[in-house]
């Protein structure tokens, strides 16, 4: 495994921030991990980074357990927080020059200063000072300052925070394409961008972690999860489907009723029988999976 959380509880004051977690992401993998504000997502992406030290429990990186080797433990990891901190006075290259000082880094750190610029699509602004920098390109600058040292793994806090519409969808790409060779953690609040990359999903609430599966499992398993979407030549009263046994909610959008139920085989199986006792014409009819933002919701409300 690339990074392995074990019992990891961190405290601030009466609160438990994070209460008693583990988990474990392996090698190529790309995981997200979500959760309400306040959930306890940051707080374990700096443990596992070392930047913060946890009350009990350990987080191990590739072999190297960060509380007792946290100098080795980060040279495996590219860290994006959340806040982003840059040096607005700094010029691009310097920055990541500097940055890649700190790492120590062997290989020619010209060369690889230009990898990166490319890699994140810092080309056009790259001889201009961080300050001078959107915030869309400021966070271009973290994310080159994280992968400059080629680390196996990746905890990135709210990575696309800023970015425009088609900056998220390159910044959504490269981390696909990182994903290839790395291990790649990151949290978000946009769930679609979670549901297009991510092989896997992890959702924290209160400092527990309440799921931890495929979209495609966690959707499936998920109480009420399944929708039935029924269209109708003509507006009926939404009523009378909520009769039908199985129907345990019914949401109406023009002549389309979209229909939760736990048993979807079931319940087209009386729809049609509806349609016929009813004289109804049924133009379409389909069922579905709930989104990620409702398997989130039901978890986290």
């Amino acid at each position: 495994m690339s990074v392995s959380v074990s019992n990891l509880t961190k405290i601030y004051g009466n609160q438990k921030a994070v209460d008693d977690i583990s988990f474990a992401l392996g090698n190529q993998e790309i995981v997200g991990f979500l959760g309400p504000n306040g959930a306890g997502k940051s707080t374990t992406m700096k443990i596992i980074t070392g930047y913060l030290a946890a009350n009990s429990g350990s987080a191990v990186v590739n072999g190297i357990n960060v509380n007792t080797n946290p100098l080795d433990a980060k040279r495996q990891i590219g860290y994006l927080p959340e806040g982003n901190p840059l040096y607005y006075e700094m010029y691009v290259r310097e920055y990541l020059e500097f940055i890649a000082g700190i790492h120590h880094l062997k290989q020619d750190v010209k060369k690889r200063i230009e990898e990166v610029i490319d890699l994140t699509g810092l080309r056009i602004e790259s001889n201009k000072k961080i300050g001078q920098l959107s915030k869309g390109y400021k966070q271009r600058v973290g994310l080159a300052a994280a992968l400059i040292h080629d680390p196996k793994v990746l905890i990135l806090d709210e990575p696309t925070t800023g970015l425009d519409p088609n900056q998220i969808v390159e910044i959504r790409q490269l981390i696909k394409d990182l994903g290839e060779n790395k291990t790649v953690l990151f949290s978000s609040h946009i769930l679609q961008e979670v549901e297009s990359i991510c092989d896997r999903i992890i959702i924290i609430n209160k400092g527990k972690i309440v799921a931890d599966d495929t979209l495609t499992n966690l959707q499936s398993s998920n109480k009420n999860t399944h929708v039935v979407i029924v269209e109708f030549a003509t507006k009926i009263n939404a009523d009378l489907l909520k009769n039908l046994a199985g129907v345990e909610q019914v949401e109406e959008k023009e002549n389309q009723y979209h229909i939760q139920t736990a048993d979807p085989d079931k319940v087209k199986k009386l729809l049609l029988e509806f349609s016929l006792q009813n004289n109804l014409d049924i133009l379409s009819l389909q069922g579905k999976s709930k989104s990620l933002e409702e398997v989130f919701r039901n978890l986290t409300l």
